[in-house]
């Protein structure tokens, strides 16, 4: 028996929003959480110790790129992703699904799986249900996901349906070679903005008894009206006691939004993609600490923060280190934007003990002037 198990605590009594505890194999998460995403089995400039410092729980790498860089069976010679980065949290896998989608120009769906082009030297790569789980186990994650495709915005209802239907196939064609006991399994759900293949996707994934679910197909060009309704058409059919994971969302207004529909997982390259670009998240707004307005500013980037950036460094300090292109600048704007989610999760969890998780959202929304892309 999979020592994995999501535990339902509590629902908001205004909202869909849940409390619930995630036991990972010992390793306990409590949810809703947000996952820092370490692509290359590093979360971009920080060590397991930047992670255990601003409390991630749990992390993400990324099945397509370390099949590439450095090669799953290098990484399963080192005892697996925990020995190689030295990372004793959980850590989940994506099934390579997405990627397969960003490189849309060159690949070729069949019943089989995937052909496309490397977009490292552009050789063929070839990727199928049964690759992406054989993978994911010689990379020993924690949690893997079912391989899918990621289905194009707009799409017509026909190729949607035949789409879905092989993302099915695929769902169990990958649970029946899936063998690592240690291991918890997702499927994924699809159905692009179509209300009747979304909850046929769920309920045949529930059907299949997978150790979690992920709503797939999400965030990929549609608008925030489209894209909730996505949310709400796949989560009404999962299992209760199961826990629900919206792929690739890190915007606050999503985050909340996400959290209010029933999603208890999260996880998105955002916060660490915009620090390196000099954009921090914090509780009066966004900066951009390459403005000079900053450069003989010597208060800390967010005075509500805990992170090692806000309490050890100045606005000014965290400018000069940008603009030299210094890369200590990159790390401790990182720590602060992951930092800033955590804390957004970890007040998004008590105001949903407290039956006030929509007050919590209005006043987030509110007090932080984020634009209309969350941060």
């Amino acid at each position: 028996m999979k020592d994995f198990k999501y535990e339902l605590l509590h629902r908001d009594a205004n909202s869909n929003a849940r409390l619930g505890k995630l036991n990972v194999f010992g390793k306990i998460v409590d949810t809703p959480v947000f996952m820092p995403v370490g692509t290359l089995a590093s979360v971009k400039f920080l060590s397991s110790d930047d992670l255990k410092n601003i409390k991630a729980a749990i992390i993400l790498s990324n099945t397509y790129h370390l099949w590439l860089r450095p090669g799953d069976e290098i990484v399963k010679k080192a005892g697996g992703l925990h020995a190689f980065m030295n990372y004793d949290g959980p850590i989940l896998t994506d099934s390579g699904g997405f990627q397969v989608f960003s490189l849309a120009d060159s690949r070729k769906i069949k019943e089989e799986g995937v052909t496309f082009k490397s977009h490292l030297d552009g050789s063929t790569l070839f990727l199928s249900p049964e690759k992406s789980i054989e993978i994911q186990m010689n990379l020993h994650s924690d949690i893997a996901m079912s391989f899918d495709e990621c289905i194009p915005y707009p799409s017509t209802y026909e190729y949607t349906k035949n789409s879905t239907e092989r993302t099915l196939r695929w769902a169990k064609r990958g649970k029946d070679v899936h063998t690592l006991n240690d291991q918890a399994l997702f499927g994924i759900v699809q159905g692009g903005e179509y209300q009747d293949l979304r909850e046929y996707c769920a309920k045949e994934l529930a059907a299949m008894d997978f150790d979690g679910y992920s709503i797939g197909g999400t965030s990929v060009g549609e608008d925030k009206p489209t894209m909730y309704k996505m949310v709400e058409d796949a989560i009404r059919y999962l299992p209760q006691d199961k826990p629900r994971y919206l792929m690739g969302v890190g915007a606050v207004n999503d985050l909340l939004n996400g959290i209010e529909r029933g999603v208890d997982m999260f996880d998105c390259v955002l916060p660490t993609r915009i620090a390196r670009h000099g954009t921090l998240m914090t509780s009066e707004g966004r900066i951009n600490i390459k403005k000079m307005i900053y450069a003989q500013d010597f208060t800390p980037v967010d005075k509500e923060c805990d992170c090692e950036c806000c309490r050890n460094y100045t606005k000014a300090y965290i400018n000069h280190l940008f603009r030299t292109k210094e890369g200590l600048g990159m790390r401790l704007m990182s720590i602060h934007n992951l930092r800033f989610l955590i804390r957004i999760m970890e007040g998004a969890r008590e105001a949903i003990k407290n039956d006030r998780f929509l007050e919590y959202k209005e006043m987030i929304l509110k007090k932080y002037p984020f634009d209309e892309r969350g941060f």
